[in-house]
């Protein structure tokens, strides 16, 4: 199956330091990929690089078979490439329904034009985006005062509205309660099916990414070192040693949950 994303050798060096080195990958249509490894070992930095907001030192990005390094982020948005953040970014002082609005506005090109009209545009649309995530019943509740969980819910509609091809998710469920990873996840995954939409993410808690995931690469210090899926990784004896120091996490023991 040909890939939507896909980098040919992507590398990133810090001075002397090797934050990715030589990663090379591809994401198919529908698919669900996690991309996991230790804190450090450089899965921010790729991210960064595939929505342009670093710059490779060298190495390819495509999308569907158009090369998009050396975009802006905003270019490789407008392409279809959408992304989530560690650390939600929802306007606290506006509503739900208008956060998602917002986001509308800008997918069609109108934010600037008519800003004093932004509450009356799209209203449905965004209704529509909130249903998919379970958020309609709280479309006119200010953002201050939603719990963190229902935040993320929120920047994923927002995340959508530009209806994207790919969909980057960089440690989603960060912040997050045990339940409320597993729900977010599983509604993920739904509109992965639902949509067709690809996504990349990463996640540090393995429950998840196993459950979730339909194939795994494993980073370390920058470079991949396993892919396959859940059996694969949890069997590979590399990424048990490097990774999740003797494969604890695989024995299902309870302290070692969250790699």
């Amino acid at each position: 199956m040909t890939s939507v994303l896909e980098t040919k050798h992507l590398t990133k060096s810090f001075g002397a330091i090797m934050a990715v080195d030589d990663v090379s990958f591809g994401l198919k249509k529908g698919e669900l990929l996690a991309l996991i490894g230790p804190n450090g070992a450089g899965k921010s930095t790729c991210f960064n690089m595939l929505m342009g907001q670093i710059t490779e030192t060298s190495g390819e990005v495509f999308l569907e078979g158009q090369k998009i390094n050396g975009l802006l982020p905003r270019q490789i948005w407008r392409k279809g490439v959408g992304r989530t953040f560690q650390i939600t970014s929802t306007y606290s002082s506006m509503t739900v329904i208008e956060n998602v609005q917002m986001a509308l506005l800008s997918h069609h090109n109108e934010i600037l034009r008519i800003f004093s009209y932004a509450t009356l545009k799209y209203r449905e649309e965004a209704m529509a985006l909130l249903e998919m995530v379970n958020m309609a019943d709280q479309a006119d509740r200010h953002c201050a005062v939603l719990a963190y969980g229902d935040l993320k819910r929120i920047e994923l509609a927002i995340a959508l509205a530009h209806d994207p091809s790919v969909l980057l998710m960089d440690e989603p469920t960060a912040g997050m309660a045990p339940k409320e990873r597993v729900e977010l996840m599983q509604l993920t995954a739904k509109i992965v099916e639902d949509r067709d939409v690809s996504v990349l993410f990463t996640e540090h808690d393995m429950d998840v990414v196993f459950a979730n995931a339909h194939r795994i690469m494993v980073l370390n210090r920058g470079r991949l070192i396993a892919e396959g899926n859940s059996e694969d990784i949890r069997n590979n004896s590399l990424v048990q040693d490097v990774y999740l120091g003797g494969g604890s996490v695989f024995a299902n023991e309870p302290s070692a949950k969250h790699a």
